[in-house]
């Protein structure tokens, strides 16, 4: 799939909706974590979104590729299941036991630049600019002041660069995932969520067994939490993702990594009564700043389409 990219209002009510669902999902896994190891999370929310999305899809005739699929796209659908989810999942899950939630955070919101080189290269209509570079760098910087002081504070642990190397190491999976999936041929949406997540469980539940054994049995509260992770920021989620991907491509969709952070603070002041940032108005104002430089195009077209 090389078309230019189609970004729409859509497209912005998209993003915003992923940003306000991963933006809280760190909360809600901080309270999974009191009963369940993280191998064991990251599988039970896969594996859960699956069997949902199978269930959606074989109503639909288990509709997925347009045409018959060749060995590279295969391959390729292989690469975007591993990549998108099981792999990352896993590398932050053993990484964050070293380096600061800070450090994970600003990790996270480096795949926006590590997808903009690789998009130029690699994706039709998405050529670096000046512009678009500058933008994605204010926004960047947004995200490092509003983390604060320990965005890189050392931990002190034995395993600390090996744990750093991880985080950024799922940031890259994240990019290149995007990239891999917006070069997919004409693919049915909702088959292609579906095989993902598929392919990240036949990995993440293995790996969880290998590396923590037989998983405990949770409370019925941990069971909703874990159900509310594998519908909404998993299975809603993910589908949210190809939609935008696929339409309006990985940059676009990866300015969603400079707003999760912001949600993330924001709820946890309005739901965890956490103390809110005095850098928050400052780090949003480049966020804002960033995505707008960035996206100066798209948001012309936005706002000349709702002008009267």
């Amino acid at each position: 799939m090389q078309e230019t990219p189609q970004i729409t209002p859509a497209s912005w009510l998209m993003i915003a909706l992923l940003a306000f669902i991963w933006g809280g999902t760190f909360m809600v896994t901080q309270i999974a974590l009191t009963e369940m190891p993280p191998f064991w999370i990251a599988a039970s929310r896969v594996s859960l979104a699956a069997i949902v999305m199978v269930a959606i899809w074989g109503a639909r005739g288990f509709r997925l590729f347009s045409s018959a699929p060749t060995r590279n796209d295969i391959t390729a659908l292989l690469i975007v299941g591993a990549a998108s989810s099981a792999i990352p999942f896993s590398l932050l899950a053993w990484g964050q036991q070293y380096v600061t939630s800070g450090f994970a955070g600003v990790s996270m919101a480096a795949t926006a630049l590590i997808i903009l080189p690789l998009a130029h290269f690699f994706v039709a209509g998405e050529r670096m600019s000046l512009r678009r570079t500058l933008g994605f760098a204010v926004g960047f910087s947004g995200v490092v002041i509003l983390i604060g002081g320990q965005a890189f504070e050392s931990t002190g642990a034995a395993f600390e660069t090996a744990g750093r190397l991880a985080c950024l190491g799922a940031a890259s999976c994240y990019a290149i995932s995007s990239i891999v999936m917006r070069r997919l041929p004409k693919i049915d949406a909702i088959g292609l969520a579906t095989v993902l997540l598929l392919i990240a469980s036949c990995i993440t539940i293995p790996l969880a067994l290998a590396v923590e054994g037989l998983p405990p049995i949770p409370s019925a509260k941990i069971t909703g939490v874990l159900a509310f992770l594998g519908l909404v920021p998993t299975a809603a989620a993910n589908f949210l993702r190809v939609l935008v991907v696929r339409s309006a491509g990985p940059v676009f969709m990866s300015l969603v990594n400079y707003q999760v952070p912001v949600w993330s603070i924001c709820l946890g002041a309005l739901i965890l009564s956490e103390p809110l940032p005095p850098s928050l108005i400052w780090s949003l104002a480049l966020i804002l700043a960033g995505v707008a430089v960035s996206q100066f195009g798209a948001l012309k077209r936005l706002f000349a389409q709702t002008t009267p």
